[in-house]
């Protein structure tokens, strides 16, 4: 492995960078405050490939991997406006079909995820069951009438649903053999009959939003299942580690631009004749904070390599390290960044107090600091399972 990005990556690196830099963090703001979307970066970010930068070559993507993906994700949230649907549209969705879906489902989704004209958002966990898997109750069940299959039941906390024009939901599905449950995921365009969703009044401040989604006997064709009925388990890992990998990016990103207000604060706002950065008290919770997203983004390069190189048992340990370490460096960036503001920290005007619930939710979503704890001492150290 080579930490080296190539010239093709500091290209693309670069490229994305002047593009986000045109919007930023005032942008996405605005959008929020206004019930606004940021469809016009999405569309720019699209039409210049980026978006599609890891779907395969023959869909018309960009050929490239999950280092690449995460590239575009970590460079626009570096501007200040980080895209969470890359995370839930290019990197997992279109993921699990490249992976997963019969060919039927790749010919039709992944030359609109390669040109961004498709959004997709993905649906894995309920009310009362987290994102554990074993306690998922929305069932799929044959239609009765030989039309399909029949999906019921809940999902919360969804992301873009508004905004998405399908979403991959994860349900269980009967096993005709044994009579048991096992996992299985769908495409259900957003105005398919009985799906119905209502948003989740946040206190996060994002274009974005989280919706409650709702089944109710929700009828979708047989070419909805992914993959077909033996895919199971398989299609679903097939997103899970490009989703930990690039919400690490992402939250990457969302840190060095908190960084580089507090750097620039610092560095201009001067008290009894000196910058305020000439004092430890202030320089030194953001050099700290500095080793602690690069050590991040070293980790989450990392378990890019280790997913593009095929090594899927090592890509689940280092993603989930990377995302537990993206979400820790944030947290301490923004805030170090705050506090050198001062009281500006919590103005609006300055650009970080508004990131504070965002890099928060970094330590429970997509996954839990804990859960990823339980895993890595159960897998990584051989402890016995705690749960």
């Amino acid at each position: 492995m080579d930490l080296r990005e190539s010239d093709e990556q500091q290209l693309l690196r670069s490229s994305v960078a002047a593009l986000a830099g045109k919007y930023g963090h005032e942008y996405l703001m605005e959008k929020a405050r206004t019930g606004g979307k940021t469809t016009e970066l999405w569309a720019e970010a699209a039409e210049a490939g980026y978006l599609g930068v890891a779907v395969p070559a023959e869909y018309g993507g960009g050929g490239a991997g999950m280092i690449e993906l995460a590239i575009v994700a970590e460079e626009i949230a570096a501007a200040g406006c980080p895209l969470l649907l890359i995370v839930v549209s290019p990197a997992i969705a279109a993921t699990v079909i490249a992976k997963s879906g019969t060919t039927d489902q790749k010919e039709r989704w992944l030359p609109r995820f390669a040109d961004g004209s498709v959004r997709m958002s993905f649906a894995i966990t309920e009310p009362d069951a987290g994102s554990n898997s074993h306690r998922i109750t929305t069932t799929a069940r044959r239609d009765p009438e030989g039309a399909g299959w029949r999906l019921s039941g809940t999902k919360y906390y969804i992301s873009g649903v508004d905004e998405t024009d399908a979403t991959l939901v994860v349900t269980r599905m009967e096993d005709a053999a044994s009579g048991t449950l096992r996992p299985a995921m769908f495409i259900v365009p957003n105005d398919t009959p009985g799906m119905t969703y209502q948003p989740i009044e946040m206190a996060i401040h994002s274009p974005e939003k989280q919706f409650t989604v709702f089944f109710d006997d929700a009828l979708v064709p047989d070419d909805a299942l992914v993959g077909g009925e033996e895919a199971g388990l398989a299609a679903l890992f097939a997103g899970l580690n490009p989703e930990r990998i690039t919400v690490a990016a992402y939250t990457n990103g969302t840190a060095r631009y908190a960084l580089r207000r507090g750097i620039d604060y610092a560095k201009d706002r001067t008290v009894w004749s000196t910058p305020i950065g000439a004092h430890q008290a202030i320089a030194h919770p953001l050099a700290k904070a500095h080793v602690e997203v690069e050590l991040a983004r070293m980790a989450t390069t990392r378990a890019a390599w280790f997913y593009d190189a095929g090594d899927h048992v090592a890509a689940g340990e280092a993603a989930n390290i990377a995302k537990y370490a993206a979400a820790e460096a944030a947290i301490n960036a923004v805030d170090a960044a705050v506090q050198a503001h001062g009281g500006n920290g919590m103005a609006v005007e300055y650009g970080v107090g508004t990131l504070v619930g965002a890099v928060r939710t970094a330590r429970i979503a997509p996954v839990s600091r804990e859960m990823i704890l339980n895993y890595i001492a159960q897998h990584s150290l051989g402890l016995p399972r705690s749960y």
